[in-house]
């Protein structure tokens, strides 16, 4: 692929440029970057699409620091959507949206590598989608003790009728989310919620577990992070790319690769050729999530 190109995507016009420049560096390209979103839209795009979206770009490659934006750009073309979201004392500020693929690719154009994305629609801020577990592991803790962790964490749901589908991060750790999709759960709630089940773990699992944000608190525990349910809080997207090393993928998996991984058998660890090579054979592992309601046990919800 040439260093800059013209494209069309679906009825929409993009410039493409610098597509040689090496986003990671293993040499991923910024083609490579492009094309992987253009590609994985059809199942990403269900996940994000009517929500503020924050991307963090890494124009200088993921071995630099990079930067989150939240407000979209002024520079947009006109078809890219916005949409209001949290913002600072001056009140909302406007997201973009990713309501197509041809956004998905704007946007990789601008190096934007992660996207992250709100529990809630803009639509309904105040009330969430899904409520979500961060299991985040404090070394020499990893991926192997998220999972025994997001095992008992299922047991726990169970007891009270809830199912959960689990992602990795792409990074270190992994996620669990809890379909909702009612109109009567509040950020609050979840919240609560997700600190209570947290704590139920710290009692049936001590000195494994830790629901206390001091990072003195974490080594060697899984910090299991009732905060990212919070109205201002965003968690990486499903199959978004992460800054690493290599392009690696949030992704979903299912109950029996982390059983194995809590087993110490799996990895889970996908790079972005692997999780088209998956979406190939599996389709979205977290289509469910989108669809599925579910009620929170608890008042003040």
């Amino acid at each position: 692929m040439s260093n800059g190109v013209e494209i069309d995507v679906e009825g929409r016009h993009l410039s493409l440029t610098n597509l040689d420049k090496v986003l990671y560096p293993n040499g991923f390209t910024k083609a490579q970057v492009i094309d992987y979103m253009a590609r994985i839209a059809p199942v990403a795009i269900p996940h994000l699409t009517g929500r503020p979206l924050t991307f963090r770009r890494y124009p200088n490659g993921t071995d630099t620091q990079g930067f989150f934006e939240k407000r979209c750009p002024g520079h947009r073309p006109p078809w890219v959507g916005v949409t209001l979201g949290p913002g600072d004392r001056a009140g909302g500020i406007e997201y973009c949206r990713v309501d197509e693929t041809a956004t998905m690719v704007w946007a990789a154009n601008m190096a934007a590598i992660e996207i992250h994305a709100p529990m809630a629609l803009a639509d309904d801020l105040e009330t969430p989608c899904a409520l979500v577990f961060d299991f985040d592991p404090g070394p020499p803790a990893s991926i192997v003790e998220c999972c025994q962790i997001a095992v008992a964490t299922r047991d726990v749901l169970a007891a009270v009728d809830l199912r959960g589908w689990c992602k990795t991060s792409g990074s270190k750790g992994l996620q669990m989310y809890v379909p909702l999709n009612t109109p009567t759960v509040t950020h609050r709630g979840a919240a609560d919620f997700a600190l209570a089940v947290g704590q139920v773990l710290e009692r049936q699992l001590p000195g494994r577990v830790t629901t206390v944000m001091a990072k003195a608190e974490r080594p060697g525990k899984i910090f299991v992070d009732w905060s990212q349910n919070a109205f201002h809080k965003t968690t990486i997207a499903p199959y978004s790319l992460r800054a690493r090393p290599e392009p690696t993928v949030s992704t979903p998996v299912k109950w029996t690769e982390v059983e194995a991984c809590a087993e110490g058998h799996e990895t889970l660890r996908f790079t972005s050729d692997e999780m088209l090579e998956r979406i190939a054979v599996l389709g979205d592992l977290f289509a469910d999530v989108l669809t599925v309601q579910q009620e929170l046990p608890m008042p003040g919800r």
